[in-house]
């Protein structure tokens, strides 16, 4: 049996020997007659390509069908009939041209492919009329040039090998073009259009990626430019407790002395303010500026309130003020876990030595501050609005830690903690120097009470009610132009303005003497001559340079007491 096709005429199913007598005509070689007489070789389904062919089974008249062989066999194995279109020459073997309007019956085979491994039945391509040089007839040459086209021998394993828009249905494949054409009449496409469609595609592709990587890495470069990086932001941080401080330094001076710091709230006689005061003792103590609790003393019903620095308030008293030293002692009751600050000298102290200021500036409370001590015994004057009875007359330390309206009353502190100091006055820009209770700011002028004064002062408040001044028992002239502190040439109301049996008699003072130096200190007013007398105790000694008649001697001078 033929691949894929029919089996001839005279075969039965799959190639076995028919039990009948062989046709007519039949010889022994198998070769199958024509109805005249005429032979035709058929070549063995197993035989090789025809010579001359590109190795497909290109159709030669020798291997056509007889007529009345249609090539495939009817529903009881018999050949079927044979295509009514066509007929063989009988000397020649070529096929008769098929009568105009004569339709190709399915299945037949006028190329004759059913005998070469066509697989099934085939439909006539349309046949160009070739002369035929043995009979003068025309044969069909459509199969022949299908074969051998421009392109060479048709493949048909290709796309029209699967499709035959001549067939009817089911019947195969047809012959293929050597162009074929796609569906829709495009061309088939080459394999090297194809290559270099597909390369093209790739470097197009190529070239797509590469832009968008090129894009985003900009947009992710700026974006790490600004922003540092992509997703959540988390930032290195040291753990807590990790930075130690020396008990001596700033941190470690107020941790240790915050906790003895108050600010205190007074109002009286319609008005009111803030300042700071330290705890002195655990009897509830409290030191500060007098004319921090000036107002409540001078109401004699006034509220003072004092506020730990732990937020604790308690209601306080007024044990004693001195309006010339310029400091007061208040006393909380009932409040236990007193932290007294400790004291220090101010005898000790030198320029250049650090200090650090706390207080409550503008009600700002626990503010700490960090200086040096600028300068030793400033003498200062603040006060005196009244009758100048309220003058505070204070051999100051001067410092550059910043001081403001609330410091006052605060404390001063070394730099081991310890009170050197009660912050009292400020020198500003534009009213001079005075308490710090106005509304100025410091520019770096700050001035403290000695503790070793405050001291003392404290004390006599404490124990006796009320602090004793030291006195020289001498009116001065506060008018005097020169260079030191005169002594007046008259008393009040005409009096002498040298005390009988006072200090200063006892040393020989007399009416116009001129005092320029204290203990070696040069002095240029009665101001700074009443500061060095303050500085000290009645009982002190004093070796004064006196200048009389234009001649200068040295006296000595100890101090008497006089009541607040």
């Amino acid at each position: 049996m033929a691949p894929g096709g029919a089996a001839p005429s005279g075969l039965a199913p799959d190639g076995a020997t028919p039990s009948g007598p062989a046709p007519s005509g039949a010889t022994p070689d198998g070769a199958t007659a024509t109805p005249d007489g005429a032979t035709s070789s058929v070549p063995d389904a197993g035989a090789g390509p025809v010579p001359g062919s590109d190795g497909g089974h290109a159709p030669v008249a020798s291997d056509a069908a007889p007529p009345g062989a249609s090539g495939a066999l009817d529903a009881s194995g018999a050949p079927a009939p044979a295509a009514p279109d066509a007929s063989r020459d009988a000397v020649t073997g070529s096929w008769e041209p098929p009568v105009a309007g004569a339709s190709v019956p399915a299945g037949s085979d006028p190329g004759g492919r059913a005998a070469h491994g066509a697989s099934g039945p085939v439909s006539a391509a349309p046949a160009v009329p070739t002369p035929d040089v043995a009979g003068g007839q025309q044969q069909p040459a459509a199969a022949d040039a299908l074969a051998s086209g421009p392109a060479g021998p048709a493949d048909p394993t290709g796309p029209w090998g699967r499709y035959d828009p001549w067939a009817a249905p089911g019947t195969g494949p047809a012959p293929v073009d050597a162009l074929p054409l796609q569906g829709g009449g495009t061309a088939a496409e080459s394999p090297a259009r194809r290559r270099n469609r597909r390369r093209r595609a790739l470097v197009g592709g190529a070239a797509a990626v590469a832009l968008v990587a090129g894009l985003g890495g900009g947009v992710a470069g700026v974006y790490l430019e600004r922003y540092g990086g992509l997703g959540v932001v988390e930032l290195s941080q040291a753990p807590l407790g990790d930075t130690p401080r020396d008990p001596d330094s700033v941190a470690g001076i107020a941790e240790r002395a915050l906790p003895s710091v108050v600010t205190l709230h007074v109002q009286g006689s319609g008005q009111a303010g803030t300042g700071t005061g330290f705890v002195l003792d655990d009897r509830g103590h409290i030191l500060t500026n007098h004319h921090v609790v000036q107002a409540a003393e001078d109401s004699g019903d006034g509220r003072i309130a004092v506020t730990f620095s732990g937020g604790e308030t308690a209601r306080a008293e007024l044990v004693g003020g001195d309006a010339g030293y310029d400091l007061a002692v208040v006393r909380v009751k009932g409040v236990k876990g007193l932290n007294p600050m400790p004291l220090g000298n101010s005898d000790d102290v030198r320029v250049g030595d650090p200090v650090v200021a706390i207080g409550a500036p503008f009600d700002l409370a626990n503010t700490v501050t960090a200086g040096i001590i600028s300068a030793k015994e400033r003498p200062i004057t603040a006060g005196g609005e009244g009758d100048g009875s309220d003058v505070s007359y204070v051999d100051a330390l001067q410092t550059d830690a910043p001081i403001n309206p609330g410091n006052s009353g605060g404390p001063l502190l070394d730099a081991r903690g310890r009170v050197i100091g009660i912050n009292s006055a400020i020198r500003s820009a534009d009213t001079g120097i005075g308490t710090e209770d106005g509304g100025s700011g410091s520019i770096g002028l700050g001035f403290a009470i000695p503790v070793n004064q405050a001291k003392r002062v404290a004390e006599e408040l404490i124990n006796e009610g009320e602090a004793t001044h030291p006195v020289i028992g001498v009116t001065l002239d506060m008018a005097y132009p020169g260079d030191g502190a005169r002594v007046h040439t008259q008393g009040v109301d005409g009096g002498s303005p040298v005390t009988p049996g006072g200090p200063g008699a006892e040393a020989g003072l007399k009416p116009g003497d001129v005092i320029t130096a204290v203990d070696g200190i040069r002095v240029h007013s009665g101001d700074e001559l009443i500061v060095k007398t303050r500085a000290r105790r009645p009982g002190d000694r004093l070796e004064l340079t006196v200048e009389r008649d234009g001649e200068e001697r040295e006296v000595t001078l100890v101090l008497g007491s006089s009541g607040g």
